[in-house]
């Protein structure tokens, strides 16, 4: 309360200036419920309009509501390198606000949606009670909050609202049901009480207010998920609403548009975020077939492709190489996009429609910049033989994984005519690349993509100039896919045929060999900004395999200071089914409106996230999940592999460190 009275305070100075000319702009807005029941909960309320910043948010105008909800602020500037955002005080407990981005719009509206919208999109702002943060990560979570909501008429997005989102997931229904809750608590200060105590976070004390309690559940969606949902069976505010409970109250936006749909995403493999936050996405396949795809895709922030405009890239992008994009993407210190080719084949299937020379795959180069292809047309070569796994080190070597010569290659100052390459064995498979902080790299080696072969793990450095083994392969696990480094230089490694992630430390040592929290076929990891472990799960390579639903998994890192109260290292974070992502009852359509196995095939998915091959966190705490692989492996294996985009966690995770 005294925080409120002083904010009351220097806004009634503020708002003492002459009106006119002196001001930047005028925003007309309405605090509302989302049913009419109860008018005079959102008369005579304070809205505070904010600049969200790295410090304490900046106060930019104050008004109070008439008795319908309506007021007017006036501010005396427009355009922030931050972000703005409006906060309404309707009730001890409750807060809403709307987030509005780096430019002041003419309207607003503030209700129970915008309050989860803004709530969700700021969750790793939100700590304080107030948005703090970083210009360039605000302005992500800003470009997500409009993936939720209008934040002029309170409304749902088109967005959510529309296909590849809508009923093919349960998300827009699901903002639906949490706006129910908010609803709710505006009206009975006892359900706000509730929620408060539902959604702490053990060891703080109560959140706030509403918006801080729903930024503590985008932060752990698990947490009394079925006590959350008895909650949203008292009030039909918004509709329509779940009509099944979440295992979690992951909020998502699913994405999977190119930019051209006579080149649908199908089989994306891994994602990289250049400097300016576009994700920079490898391509398989052609949609329907399995076939080399020749195209990479580039998204901007908020996942819509990006197009051109002011000299940006525009997607697809096309030539350098491009054929049957691998797993391997990295963005260099120079913001140089290099991208491995694996060349999946043509008809029938494995033609020697592939890179020259050799038909060896090779790596395209790209300026993030603009999207100028930057490589010759076949692409690089430099040793390699079918590339999965591409990385740069901090001094600008390029390190990459040759699947099919069984070496690791190395390219000083990314170099390729002045290789360096070390065999391991045959038949090893080289796949994942974790680089840590010393400069050493860890190497996964799969034993082929379906294992039939010893999985290993192995450690290499640069000595004088030279390409040595620091720690010789040693087995390990069973068809090992990614490796990640944590800032300890421990490797965690994703091993696919036993559902197992393992903690190796530097030394070689095996820390753990970690299950649980839905972790399933593990492929992909991401390390957080706390430190913690998330995992991507494809599933089994097993013929009548549905592996429905997909779900990513999160696990305890190795920084005490990053695991909630109780937990340690390797222990789940994530609910036991993982975070998964459902159909509210409408099948998976692609970008151009087809069903994902075509309109003439007997085959209906209703399956929005599929087999996962990476997960990356982006500059707002984003996790993009990369559908790699339809659901049903038998029939996906010959003819129809490609899965249909990505789909996004809002705010769930801590960002990594920039």
């Amino acid at each position: 309360m005294k925080k409120i009275l002083t904010s009351f305070l220097l806004l009634s100075i503020l708002c003492m200036a002459p009106l006119g000319d002196a001001f930047a702009a005028r925003i007309r807005g309405v605090v509302e419920l989302g049913n009419d029941a109860f008018p005079g909960l959102t008369g005579n309320k304070a809205i505070v309009l904010y600049e969200a910043t790295e410090g304490a948010p900046i106060v930019r105008g104050f008004a109070k509501t008439n008795a319908n909800g309506q007021f007017i602020i006036h501010s005396f500037v427009d355009q922030v390198d931050g972000i703005f955002y409006l906060q309404a005080f309707v009730g001890a407990q409750v807060s809403f606000i709307t987030v509005l981005g780096d430019t002041l719009p003419f309207r607003a509206t503030l209700n129970e949606l915008t309050t989860v919208a803004g709530a969700y999109s700021m969750a790793q702002f939100l700590h304080s009670g107030s948005i703090m943060g970083d210009p360039f990560r605000l302005n992500i979570a800003a470009a997500m909050n409009r993936n939720l909501v209008n934040p002029a008429t309170g409304q749902s997005s088109e967005v959510l609202s529309t296909s590849p989102n809508a009923d093919e997931t349960s998300s827009w229904r699901m903002t639906h049901s949490l706006a129910n809750i908010v609803n709710l608590a505006a009206v009975y200060p006892f359900v706000a009480n509730y929620l408060m105590d539902l959604t702490r976070i053990e060891g703080d004390p109560l959140p706030a207010n509403t918006v801080v309690a729903l930024a503590n559940l985008a932060r752990d969606p698990g947490n009394n998920a079925s006590a959350l949902w008895q909650l949203t069976q008292y009030s039909r505010a918004y509709r329509p609403r779940l009509q099944e409970q979440p295992d979690a109250w992951c909020v998502t936006v699913k994405v999977n548009n190119s930019g051209n749909d006579n080149f649908l995403i199908a089989g994306p493999a891994n994602v990289a975020f250049d400097d300016w936050g576009y994700a920079w996405v490898t391509n398989n396949v052609v949609q329907g077939t399995p076939n080399s795809g020749n195209f990479l895709v580039v998204l901007k922030p908020d996942g819509s492709p990006a197009d051109g405009q002011n000299g940006t890239p525009n997607s697809p992008i096309f030539g350098g190489g491009l054929l049957g994009g691998g797993w391997g993407i990295t963005i260099d210190q120079n913001n140089t996009v290099w991208a491995s080719n694996f060349g999946w084949g043509g008809e029938p299937f494995w033609p020697d429609l592939l890179p020259a020379p050799g038909n060896t795959g090779s790596v395209t180069t790209i300026r993030a910049e603009d999207g100028t292809v930057l490589s010759q047309p076949d692409g690089l070569f430099g040793d390699v033989w079918r590339a999965q796994a591409i990385k740069h080190d901090a001094n600008g070597n390029i390190w990459i994984t040759g699947f099919e010569n069984d070496k690791i290659i190395f390219w000083p100052n990314g170099d390729s005519t002045q290789f360096q390459s070390d065999f391991q064995y045959l038949g090893s498979g080289p796949f994942g690349l974790g680089v840590n902080p010393d400069g050493s790299v860890w190497m996964t080696n799969s034993g082929g993509l379906d294992g039939e072969n010893e999985s290993s793990l192995t450690k290499y450095a640069i000595v004088n100039g030279r390409l040595e083994v620091v720690i010789p392969y040693f087995p390990l696990g069973n068809t090992l896919k990614s490796v990640v480094s944590d800032s300890q230089g421990n490797a965690w490694v994703a091993s696919q045929g036993d559902d197992t992630v393992y903690a190796i430390a530097p030394d070689g040592q095996q820390l753990g060999a970690y299950r649980g929290g839905g972790v399933n076929g593990p492929w992909g990891l991401a390390v957080d900004g706390e430190e913690n472990i998330w995992v991507a799960n494809f599933g089994p390579l097993r013929v009548n395999d549905r592996f429905s639903p997909g779900r990513i998994s999160k696990i305890a890192g190795a920084n005490p200071a990053g695991w909630p109260a109780g937990k340690t290292m390797g222990d789940p974070l994530s609910p036991a089914t993982g975070y998964t992502v459902v159909s509210a009852g409408a099948q998976v359509l692609l970008a151009n409106g087809e069903p994902l196995y075509g309109s003439d095939s007997p085959l209906v998915s209703f399956t929005p996230l599929m087999r996962l091959t990476s997960v990356q966190i982006d500059a707002a705490g984003n996790v993009w999940a990369i559908n790699n692989w339809k659901p049903a492996f038998d029939i996906d294996a010959t003819v129809n592999p490609g899965g249909d985009g990505i789909v996004i966690f809002v705010g769930i995770a801590p960002p990594p460190r920039r």
